[in-house]
């Protein structure tokens, strides 16, 4: 809900970010083929029981990442998604993803305790590949890509200096520098890409909320009746509240703007706090909020809500040195069409809303000051 459990810019930002580990799936493909020519051809040159062991392993999960990587894919960059399921999609995608990067490097190893140098030289190419293409397919996610790059070049780098030759040690060192080098442009662009998108979820959140009183705005309001309705109330009735709030001008004429705008933000507040979880208010304008139910059993239910609502803004609003007074005027409008448009059945609760002024315009209420 926009309103009661804002989810935070963190949690926005770690969304975006784990959106990005689903952005291409190329590299992957491009990976199995050629891990898939490499085991061909080592084996071919130098039969190894155990790389053959472990190279059919490491076509085994990296086919399962494929699969994965392709069954969430739609999910993962078109879906309204919370952290929460942000973490499963991202756990799906880590744990292959890491699966595979230890057998890459116990491939590696194996490799280069053969005595081929051929073979080492094809593994060389093939580690420093998967470790670039980690870095630019994972590299927004450090907590995938720095245990994936270390598990698959690590144990190359081990079994490379065990040979004990200046060639392979020198092979080794720069290996590892080679390592901390791509570890350290992982962290930096980790660290400018979240601020990036912090910042511009920032911005799209500004331009969806009212800035008085945070809660969204006409914008943010269809947004998310567009994004929930078919899912939050796929059977249920849909209800759309219209309200203003009677003779507020007189609060902004005897009191001035400022007062007038503490109690907006102040009905803003009880607002937010009559609604359940998964529905929403929003500030239409000037003195006119508009609050959406989803999933309601029974027409009944929007009718509580309204009571209640206007319970609680007839309650005094202490602003400053002021006590005032005001109550709410609220349209109501029950629908079973959860495509029905929004700006429709605004428009409808506004008709309601105003014939329930006009019934009642020779008892309206006063503003009570002390």
């Amino acid at each position: 809900m926009l309103t009661t459990s804002n989810e935070s810019l963190t949690d926005k930002v770690y969304v975006e970010l784990v959106r990005s580990l689903y952005l291409n799936i190329m590299p992957a493909v491009i990976l199995w083929i050629a891990f898939a020519l490499t085991l061909g051809l080592i084996y071919h040159e130098q039969p190894d029981d155990l790389l053959l062991v472990l190279g059919c392993a490491g076509l085994v999960v990296s086919t399962a990442r494929l699969a994965v990587t392709q069954f969430l894919r739609g999910k993962a960059l078109t879906a309204a998604i919370d952290r929460m399921e942000a973490r499963k999609i991202e756990l799906a995608f880590g744990l292959p993803y890491i699966g595979f990067s230890l057998l890459l490097g116990m491939f590696g190893a194996r490799v280069f305790w053969l005595l081929s140098p051929e073979s080492h030289m094809l593994m060389i190419c093939l580690v420093v590949g998967y470790c670039a293409g980690v870095a630019t397919g994972a590299g927004l996610r450090p907590n995938i890509a720095l245990p994936g790059m270390a598990l698959a070049v690590g144990p190359t780098i081990i079994a490379a200096a065990m040979h004990a030759d200046p060639i392979y040690v020198g092979m080794s060192v720069i290996a590892f520098a080679f390592l901390m080098a791509g570890a350290q442009s992982v962290l930096v662009r980790h660290s400018t890409v979240r601020a990036e998108i912090a910042k511009r979820l920032a911005s799209v959140s500004l331009a969806r909320h009212d800035t008085l009183t945070t809660l969204p705005n006409r914008l943010g309001l269809r947004e998310y009746y567009e994004n929930n309705a078919s899912t939050i109330s796929p059977n249920g009735l849909i209800a759309v509240h219209y309200l203003d709030l009677d003779r507020f001008k007189p609060v902004n004429d005897c009191f001035g703007h400022a007062v007038g705008d503490a109690l907006l933000s102040a009905v803003a507040g009880r607002l937010r706090g009559a609604i359940r979880n998964g529905d929403i208010v929003a500030r239409l304008g000037g003195d006119e909020f508009a609050v959406i139910q989803f999933g309601l059993r029974r027409a009944e239910e929007a009718e509580l809500l309204a009571r209640r609502i206007s319970a609680s803004i007839a309650q005094p609003f202490s602003i400053g040195d002021h006590s005032l007074s005001v109550t709410a005027c609220i349209g109501t409008v029950v629908s079973h069409n959860r495509n029905e448009r929004l700006d429709l059945l605004l428009q409808e609760a506004d008709e309601k809303l105003y014939d329930r002024k006009r019934a009642r315009h020779d008892h309206a209420p006063r503003v009570v000051t002390a």
